[in-house]
């Protein structure tokens, strides 16, 4: 059976950090004085603490405040002037072109978001879907990444087992929990300390599951725990691993 691709969006597939991070980190504070009325250092502090406990903000505001997921999503991330910040290397397009297997988007970003980040790239007609945060509810809950449950239940829902399904990502907790089920796991680098200099909105610049063990593609600082399977830097680089 050929490879099932999960792509994750922020940090993955564009440079979030600069076109998004900022803005999204600031709505969040924004949002938690306004609806919670809470002080402004406060709000900082309690989401980096439910980020670390819950391995997101929302779950921490869902079940310890009585927030609306939807309303939450949809304040907090209305990113205005969100296209013209947009970029990512034209070369890592061509690359999902020629990959090989089905390809998911796998976010815990909200679907409209999304959207806006593939069609403004040109990437949405590369995959065969995507996968938001308002797909991983299961038995009434949310389960977004790192949550092994979901990740197990999304295998389920792609007719595959895990071991079929690469997560490619910039997240090591994530990646941790995909492993423990059998996924494959590639740990995307490219804009780990900020310093991608990439073009706006893309424009012009300069196997088996023993293939992807251990194994590293190029030279990279950051060391690799052990169940990230390979190290990439571009998505050039998965075209190897296949």
């Amino acid at each position: 059976m050929s490879r099932v691709w999960l792509f994750d969006l922020d940090n993955t597939l564009h440079d979030a950090s600069h076109a998004a991070f900022g803005h999204t980190s600031r709505a969040m504070n924004a949002y938690m004085v306004d609806e919670l009325g809470m002080e402004p250092t406060e709000a900082a502090g309690l989401r980096d603490h439910y980020w670390s406990r819950y391995g997101a903000t929302l779950l921490g505001l869902v079940r310890h405040h009585g927030v609306k997921a939807a309303h939450f999503l949809a304040q907090t991330h209305l990113h205005p002037g969100l296209e013209d910040r947009l970029r990512m290397s034209h070369h890592d397009r061509a690359a999902l072109k020629r990959l090989r297997g089905r390809k998911y988007v796998l976010t815990n970003a909200p679907r409209d978001y999304t959207m806006r980040v593939l069609n403004t790239l040109r990437l949405a007609d590369l995959f065969d879907g995507v996968i938001s945060i308002e797909d991983m509810s299961m038995f009434g809950q949310l389960r977004p990444k790192p949550d092994a449950r979901m990740f197990r239940y999304i295998a389920a829902k792609l007719k595959v087992k895990p071991s079929d399904c690469v997560l490619v990502e910039d997240m090591l907790e994530n990646q941790k929990a995909a492993r423990g089920l059998g996924m494959c796991t590639a740990w995307m680098q490219r804009y780990l300390e900020g310093r991608y200099r990439g073009h706006l909105r893309g424009g012009t610049s300069g196997g088996s599951n023993a293939g992807f063990r251990s194994r590293e593609v190029g030279v990279h600082p950051c060391p690799s725990p052990r169940y990230v399977c390979a190290k990439i830097r571009s998505l050039q680089q998965l075209l190897t691993l296949e």
